[in-house]
């Protein structure tokens, strides 16, 4: 068990944490959710001793062991990869290398004998002689092959390395887990592993996500970071969710039929004070109205935008026609003969691990480049708004917010333009803000504000959830299920891709999937072709022994 107690943090006039008091038990998976810049990784850090308090302490059970997901990637480039994620454990690997030292000595004493035998058997009681195993089943599990294990970590790709360190935070049983966006750059079959992982732990877990759909799978409660504070609610995050607009709706309910009885009280006060038959009456009201208390309705940390895409022009039944596409990049042929047709009634998710085939793709339909072989023809009736994977082209200018929002509208009124970026959160003064200059998220949110203001009728969107806070995406997520046209779009969001598509493709080795599916329903039959799979592969090898 880990403790927060009466923990306060604040910057200059910004409080963060004001007197914490929340125990978190083994047993549970706890999400940690909030607004952006509202506290959840410092407080993570602050549990892990990585940063101090202005006031109050955490604590843990004596004898256990905290483990975290470490952020930079680049700490453990001069170790393999199975060293690093067995460094998970610090004191078995100081154990490992304290032993391999010993004997490597030349002039061996018996000190040293009695020495290397005390750590023998505390290696023995930490199941050290299954560390390395027990590392390289982690590995496997989140998609890291084994010809990586005894790489260095230096020579990994940033995406294999994310999924090391995961490893390492996971291996040896902690009894205390503190993960701060586990998901991140994982593909979908690592982060499916990973929820069956959590699921079946049993001891703490501290998760911070922006993945609803991870947080509705593993969550065995939630802890809510707002007005400085923390408060648990039992559940998963829809039932949070739920729960808190519940207990809103209640309180301005309650404050309403306060507020009218507190008018009606008052009016017999004002009415009939100075009548002496009524005075008695009228005295009895004051003390009535004197004991009404309003429920304080504090102002949220949580802002939640409003996407709304109207297309300028109805979609005609003519789309997309994609014909014979081939592409090849740096040597490797990315696409490879794609066809398909797309329907007025399209919502397509593009799943499956081989992102640079969906965004090349993408790029090709959106204009920004030439396939090798193949061709594609949109329909006439149709427009086309394109959310890329890499923005960094869009803001390399040095344009403010309104100007650069303002050469995409037809309508060129400053209180016009302004009225979009309002929607998305951007108020006052940040209008003035150069572009270049902008956060991952605030990007994000100046390109879905371009998508709304030019009204197409098809949308191409490559990953629009990344850098997104959870009130964010939830607002992008309906904007996207109401959107009347067709969209084309790639995410690593499970909840987004089910509740939008109609439509799964997946570009693999052996040609284009196209079903006409929700995303839940591909998953489950790609799942029993696996399964089947592996049985024909089994009853084959029985017929041959």
């Amino acid at each position: 068990m880990i403790s927060a107690n009466n923990v306060s943090l604040r910057y200059g006039k910004k409080i963060l944490f004001e007197e914490v008091n929340i125990k978190f038990s083994p047993g549970n998976c706890y999400g940690l959710i909030g607004a952006n810049g509202a506290g959840k990784s410092t407080f993570l850090k602050i549990l892990s001793g990585e940063l101090e308090p202005n006031k109050g302490d955490v604590t843990m059970d004596p004898g256990e062991r905290l483990s975290v997901l470490k952020q930079d990637h680049f700490q453990y480039d001069d170790f393999t990869v199975l060293d690093t994620v067995i460094m998970g454990n610090k004191r078995l690997y100081d154990i490992m290398k304290e032993k391999d030292e010993i004997y490597a000595k030349e002039d061996f004493t018996d000190e040293d004998g009695e020495k290397a035998a005390n750590l023998e058997a505390e290696f023995a009681e930490m199941n050290g002689w299954e560390a390395e195993s027990d590392a390289a089943t982690l590995l496997n599990g989140l998609g890291v092959e084994t010809e990586y294990h005894y790489m260095m970590m230096r020579e990994l790709e940033a995406s294999v390395k994310v999924k090391v360190l995961l490893a390492q935070a996971l291996f040896g049983n902690p009894d205390n887990l503190l993960l701060d966006e586990p998901t991140n750059h994982l593909d979908l079959d690592a982060i499916a592993w990973l929820e069956e992982f959590l699921i079946n732990f049993d001891n703490t877990v501290i998760v911070v996500s922006h993945d609803r759909y991870f947080l509705n799978k593993v969550c065995t409660q939630i802890a809510d970071l707002d007005y400085s504070k923390i408060q648990l609610y039992a559940g998963n995050y829809d039932f949070w969710y739920e729960s808190s607009q519940l207990m809103i709706k209640q309180m301005k309910e309650a404050n309403k039929k306060k507020e009218e009885k507190i008018k009606e009280l008052q009016e017999f006060i004002q009415r009939f004070s100075a009548n002496a038959s009524k005075s008695k009456q009228a005295t009895s009201r004051k003390r009535a109205l004197e004991k009404i208390q309003l429920d304080d309705m504090k102002p949220s940390s949580r802002k939640y935008p409003y996407i709304d895409f109207r297309p300028n022009r109805e979609i005609g039944n003519e789309v997309l026609t994609v014909e014979g596409i081939s592409k090849t990049i740096d040597g490797v042929k990315v696409l490879d003969n794609i066809s398909f047709t797309v329907g007025h009634d399209d919502k397509i998710a593009f799943v499956g691990p081989n992102t640079i085939a969906t965004t090349t793709l993408f790029q090709i339909l959106a204009g920004e480049l030439e396939p090798d072989e193949g061709t594609y023809k949109w329909g006439v009736t149709t427009s086309q708004g394109y959310f890329p994977k890499d923005n960094t082209k869009e803001f390399d200018n040095d344009l403010i917010i309104v100007d650069w929002l303002t050469q995409f509208s037809e309508e060129k009124d400053a209180t016009y333009v302004r009225g979009f970026l309002g929607r998305m959160l951007f108020a006052g003064e940040d209008g003035v803000k150069k572009v270049k200059v902008l956060s991952g998220g605030e990007k994000v949110r100046c390109l879905l504000s371009k998508l709304m203001i030019m009204g197409a009728n098809c949308l191409i969107l490559d990953e629009p959830t990344n850098h997104l806070d959870m009130e964010s995406i939830t607002a992008l997520n309906n904007g996207v299920i109401k959107f009347p046209g067709v969209i084309l779009f790639a995410s690593q969001d499970h909840q987004f891709i089910q509740t939008t598509a109609n439509r799964i493709m997946e570009i693999t080795p052996n040609g284009l999937i196209d079903k006409m599916t929700t995303y839940d329903e591909y998953l489950e039959n790609d799942e029993l072709a696996r399964k089947r799979q592996v049985m024909n592969l089994d009853k084959d090898k029985e017929e041959n022994d």
